[in-house]
């Protein structure tokens, strides 16, 4: 008898955190990274450009840096670090008077 009072009594807790679990998610507070740098993000994906059903490029900042990727089945390949700084068309511009 002692036995399963006990297993009741796990079972109950077990229940009572699984609740607030849910609860708390629902609410958006469970999930929150907590060791994140105020700074926000580094890497975020600008542009996606499918090719084909297995090809795809990829314009990607990692902090100041743009980047080139190419992706297909056979893996991921750097295709040109771009050099022009976040926000500006400068770079662009130099090119297109260069030419």
């Amino acid at each position: 008898m002692e036995l399963v009072q006990q297993a009741a009594a796990v079972v109950a807790v077990l229940g009572l955190l699984a609740a607030t679990l849910w609860w708390l998610r629902r609410r958006g507070l469970a999930g929150v990274p907590l060791g994140r740098k105020p700074g926000g993000r580094r890497l975020e994906c600008l542009e996606r450009l499918p090719l084909g059903p297995q090809h795809t490029l990829h314009l990607v900042r990692l902090g100041e840096t743009t980047l080139l990727v190419a992706t297909s089945a056979a893996g991921c390949a750097l295709l040109e670090p771009l050099a022009y700084a976040r926000g500006s068309d400068q770079s662009r511009d130099r090119e297109g008077a260069s030419q």
